[in-house]
């Protein structure tokens, strides 16, 4: 009987595939293994075994697949389930979650190549095209699409192709690449024939008219008799002083021998391991209370104060789960977090910690994903952002969410658009794992579950060696520019504070949620503002660069000198961004170091720890930033903290503003006083009586909660209800408005009033294509289940309609 295959593509497809293979293909081959099989004409692609049957498909012919490229799985059972419900609970297909689960690496596609089958006789039957084609093969075996795209000097060459294959001139052929490479290690060693000391010194004598050769050899010997390690090579150039040709040449004439050893590209680095501290009688019986109330629910919420200590339960908890032999996964919402806490754990836990996240190239993370697959003593502690959630776990016991309020922890584009703290906790259930989330301003729905006993919930109220939470202070800015007490973007009275700080040796922190220098360039004559080409909205203007950008495509353009409406040189900047105030603290404070810290600034791959770094060795006095700075970063020697304009975060329009808001000031207000000193923040604002200014004030966590849980009940948004965002695109506004009203009008008839929209969103048009909004809400009564296979039902019709088959519909289950 004929063997089956099912295959998970790494393409947007609702179905998985089914190809044929040969008895002895199927003995070999395991669930989680990668093929490469043809799809469409003549693409190959890298696809995920998921069965092996013996069931032919009924629509379609199976093909044979093109080769095995695994000898065991590298996708495991548990992966497997975790797709098909990311897949299915976020409305996307299980191509899309293996397409963001694996490292590129792994996902081979195919390159076409064509060769020379037969030179015809009658060259007059080729056109132009297809003759230079024949010539270039007369000259190399074969051509790339690429090489034959750059010899035409055109882009559609598929047509000159396809006519030459029909001419029996030319075949086509499929080479699948691997695109992983081993790191090796050039090696150098002397030749087995002189490995007599007395043979050496003939060796060298012999050498008297080479001295470069002669040099070299001396070297490798000095060095060699300091170290019992293999020598590298370019440690051998280095000592002697001689180019890598002089070597090859010794290896020539077989006094030296070159090798190569594959090495490992992940940071190996030791430290001084320490023991992980003594805990006080707080964190002694919040570390009691979750290690009881795993007994019972395993996902516990830790609600602490900042600074009150999280990270040493953390500690303890870790180790405990490493005596019985599982996993960890410690997920944070920041790559700038890892950069801080990475060094902390290697102190604890040495090399069993792996850190994984989009920063690393494909090549680093292939290498800790096979570590983690084989479970080795590398592959204990995987501390990484969203993406290592799809890790290959083989005995995951212990997850930690730290900051799970984040928003970052969402991910937006592209599909699968996840929410990690909760994927977490479902991959949790998957292993048998206990999940803590960790916050200072848990997130609203969270502290509901908590509430309301889904999951467990213990508290930390006080700081970590009963220091004091900052003093809070609100500077009311509309009466400072009244009585013009305001220098720049700066009050008088966080002048004076930032000022007594720095003559004490402490530092500071400026928090500004927005980056670059100016949100708008405005002629003040005629009013007109410079405004993105593909986007609906204006270029924020970057004075490091001197370039006007755009911070949703990416479009840039250089500061015009003139107004280009009505050539006025009378240009000002409205608003303000971090690099704005980094200027202004220039000006007012010379003689200290200011630092920025906003995307601008880490785009590196060590952006992040650079920054972090020389502000925690206090070689930068002032530290301005955007929201990165709130996340959960330990500095000892901040005493100040300055939030430049709370009212940039309040006036939002979105129904979590006030949390989030909330959750941002509080936090960045954390930073500071973390040792022995009391610390100070000050909100400067336009509306110092703001019900959330107030509970930032007096760190009022339930008095926020409880108004939010309100507003939310009467205007049905979570935790009472679930969401569903439909956004449709298109480059014509009225091909996307005709959609949008179809698709409403449909949803409509099945849940009425849950629908709103169709609307514009605030920003309507990015990268050339209009946005239109519809929201569904869905009752807590409600089949999940259900209304998601009626919602995918009517997406069906929608696609099935060939006017609408161009509008692009983006599904985001639970968009914020």
């Amino acid at each position: 009987m004929n063997k089956f295959i099912n295959v998970i593509l790494p393409l947007p497809l609702e179905k998985e595939f089914t190809y044929s293979v040969t008895d002895i293909e199927a003995e070999s081959l395991q669930p989680g293994m990668r093929v490469a099989v043809p799809f469409g004409k003549s693409k190959i692609y890298t696809g995920i075994v998921t069965a092996i049957h013996e069931k032919a498909p009924v629509i379609y012919q199976a093909k044979p697949i093109d080769q095995v490229l695994d000898s065991f799985p590298i996708v495991t059972e548990n992966q497997l389930k975790f797709w098909k419900w990311i897949a299915d609970y976020y409305m996307c297909t299980t191509g899309e979650v293996l397409k963001s689960a694996l490292p590129g690496a792994f996902l081979l596609e195919s390159e076409t190549f064509i060769r020379l089958k037969n030179i015809p006789e009658d060259t007059d039957i080729l056109l132009d095209d297809e003759f230079l084609i024949l010539e270039a093969l007369q000259q190399q075996s074969t051509l790339s699409i690429a090489e034959i795209i750059n010899i035409l000097n055109k882009k559609h060459i598929l047509p000159t192709i396809q006519r030459l294959v029909s001419k029996n001139v030319v075949e086509i052929l499929q080479e699948v690449n691997e695109q992983f490479k081993p790191k090796v290690i050039r090696y150098v060693r002397i030749h087995p024939s002189f490995s007599n000391e007395k043979l050496a010194h003939q060796l060298l004598d012999s050498l008297e008219k080479a001295p470069k050769q002669r040099e070299v050899l001396l070297s490798f010997f000095s060095l060699s008799s300091r170290t019992k390690k293999p020598i590298k090579i370019s440690e051998l150039k280095k000592a002697s002083g001689c180019s890598a040709a002089i070597i090859r040449s010794l290896a020539s004439k077989e006094i030296l021998e070159e090798f190569v050893l594959e090495t490992d590209r992940l940071n190996t680095e030791t430290l001084q391991k320490e023991e992980a501290s003594v805990l006080n009688d707080e964190q002694e019986k919040a570390l009691f209370d979750i290690r009881k109330n795993f007994r019972e629910k395993p996902v516990c919420l830790l609600h602490g104060v900042t600074s009150s200590g999280k990270t040493e339960i953390y500690v303890h908890l870790i180790e405990e789960a490493l005596e019985k032999g599982e996993q960890v996964l410690f997920l944070l919402p920041e790559i700038a977090l890892t950069a801080q806490l990475i060094e902390r754990l290697k102190r604890f836990f040495g090399n069993k910690v792996l850190v994984y996240h989009s920063r690393y190239n494909v090549q680093e993370r292939v290498e800790i994903y096979k570590h983690i697959l084989q479970h080795d003593e590398k592959g204990k502690i995987i501390l990484g952002a969203r993406s290592s959630i799809f890790l290959p776990f083989k005995n995951l016991g212990f997850v930690i969410v730290d900051e799970e309020h984040e928003v970052s922890y969402k991910q937006f584009e592209p599909a699968p658009r996840y929410n990690a703290r909760d994927a977490a906790i479902v991959l949790g259930k998957l292993h048998n794992a206990k999940v803590l989330l960790g916050s200072a301003t848990p997130s609203i729905e969270s502290f509901h579950n908590a509430f309301s006993g889904k999951y467990s919930l213990v508290t930390l109220q006080k700081r970590h060696g009963n220091v004091l939470l900052p003093q809070v202070e609100i500077v009311d800015i509309k009466e400072k520019y009244r009585k013009k007490q305001m220098n720049g973007h700066f009050s008088d009275r966080l002048l004076e504070e930032i000022r007594t700080t720095l003559s004490q040796g402490e530092q500071v922190i400026l928090f500004q949620n927005r980056r670059g220098y100016s949100p708008i360039l405005e002629c003040n004559q005629c009013g007109h503002t410079p405004q993105c080409p593909n986007c609906d909205v204006s270029l924020t203007y970057h004075s490091y660069s001197n370039k006007l950008r755009c911070h949703y495509c990416g479009y840039a353009k250089a500061k015009p000198i003139n107004c280009l409406a009505c050539g006025s040189v009378d240009i000002s900047t409205k608003g303000f961004g971090t690099e704005q105030i980094e200027d202004e603290l220039k000006t007012l404070f010379p003689e200290n170091v200011i630092g920025r810290m906003d995307f601008d600034t880490t785009r590196g791959k060590f952006g992040y720890e650079k920054i972090i770094s020389a502000f925690e060795q206090m070689e930068i006095d002032i530290l301005v930033g955007t929201q990165m700075l709130t996340k959960g970063l330990d500095f000892r020697n901040v005493r100040l903290v300055g939030i430049m304009s709370a009212d940039t975060l309040l006036n939002f329009p979105d129904f979590r503003a006030h949390e989030r808001s909330f959750q941002l000031m509080l936090q960045v207000a954390g930073r500071a006083g973390r040792t022995k000193k009391r610390g100070l923040v000050l909100i400067q604002t336009y509306n110092p009586y703001h019900n959330i200014v107030q509970q930032v004030s007096t760190n009022d966590y339930p008095g926020m909660f409880k108004e939010q849980m309100e507003e939310r009940r009467q205007y049905r948004y979570p935790p009472f209800f679930r969401m569903i965002k439909f956004v449709l695109k298109h480059r014509d506004f009225g091909k996307v408005d005709e959609a949008s009203k179809w698709l409403a009008k449909s949803l409509r008839n099945s849940y009425g009033e849950n629908i709103l929209g169709p609307e514009t969103p605030p920003i309507s048009r990015i990268r050339n294509q209009y946005h239109i909004n519809i929201l569904m809400k869905i009752d807590q009564r409600q089949s999940l289940v259900r209304t998601k296979q009626n919602v995918s039902r009517i997406l069906v019709t929608f696609n099935a309609i060939s006017a609408y088959r161009s509008v692009k519909i983006v599904t985001n289950v639970d968009p914020y």
